[in-house]
């Protein structure tokens, strides 16, 4: 049952000379409980499962580097090596030890590498789509030639180059993309996304938060096989998540939970997209505590 309804507290910390935000939901004698937000999303975005979890957890959400109130990166190579060591920079900072991590997308992504390198500080690990492309997917794209895909991410990085954080008239407009990006969110969850999700510039007009940079992956991160590799040093109990309408395949069916040597869980949920803890907010509330009882 829902118990927490107050807004967290906002604080900052550093890494690699950059000054990053995250929220505290309090609470702090509760074992601790990390969230991790995908790309160009913003912490805020899981107030809904905080206030679901905060009563009996000790529940911190950062901001990525180069999204919500977190500061831009310096250049514009963003990779998951530099997300990760953010993270494990405030898991260290703040002294979170035996800590239950839910990630999605990219912060699924960030929170299984995290926990392959730090096995021990991890407790539970819940991936909401965070494995990445399928290998069907994997497998075309490395049977490009490396010029031809460090040519395309060139190419990609010029494009960015000239392209302006794109400017909305209104609030309003910037809801109304919004809800056009996922139509299942309700009205009261959009314009909440919004409103912690988008700053309004001198002109009066309203941009989104993130670095538009953040839509590219650097090419020196780890090659997508080594990645899997490191899944196989995750200990702790383990559940993947998907959503049946979303572009993520089924990771048991393309065979990569075969990459685990941990207990490892899957459910997909009906009438949900990429954002299930969105999307179904209380059947994934119900789903993660049954998880985490277990």
């Amino acid at each position: 049952m829902k118990k927490t309804s107050h807004a967290p507290s906002s604080h900052n910390y550093f890494s690699q000379r950059l000054r990053l935000h995250y929220v505290d939901w309090g609470n702090a004698d509760a074992p601790p409980m990390l969230l991790i937000h995908g790309g160009r999303d913003h912490c805020r975005n899981w107030d809904w499962v905080a206030e679901h979890f905060a009563d009996d957890y000790h529940i911190i959400a950062p901001d990525l580097r180069g999204h919500g109130d977190s500061q831009w990166e310096e250049g514009s190579s963003y990779n998951m090596i530099s997300y990760v060591y953010d993270i494990a920079a405030l898991l260290q900072q703040k002294e979170m030890q035996g800590v239950t991590i839910i990630g999605h997308s990219l912060g699924g992504a960030i929170a299984l590498m995290l926990t392959s390198l730090f096995p021990d500080r991890v407790k539970k690990l819940v991936a909401i789509e965070g494995m990445g492309p399928s290998p069907t997917l994997a497998a075309k794209q490395a049977l490009k030639p490396m010029t031809e895909r460090v040519g395309e991410w060139m190419a990609e990085m010029r494009k960015l180059s000239g392209r302006l954080p794109r400017r909305y008239a209104t609030l309003d407009d910037a809801f109304t993309r919004m809800r056009d990006e996922n139509p299942h969110l309700s009205e009261a969850q959009a314009r909440h996304l919004t409103v912690h999700g988008a700053n309004q510039n001198e002109d009066g007009s309203y941009s989104w938060k993130f670095d538009n940079y953040v839509r590219v992956f650097s090419m020196s991160g780890l090659p997508n096989d080594e990645v899997k590799k490191m899944y196989g040093e995750i200990t702790c109990p383990t559940l993947l998540i998907r959503g049946e309408e979303s572009w993520a395949s089924d990771p048991v069916a393309d065979g990569r939970t075969a990459c685990f040597n941990c207990p490892v869980e899957y459910t997909a949920f009906a009438k949900a997209g990429h954002w299930v803890h969105h999307d179904q907010l209380d059947a994934f509330v119900d789903r993660v505590k049954t998880f985490l009882a277990d």
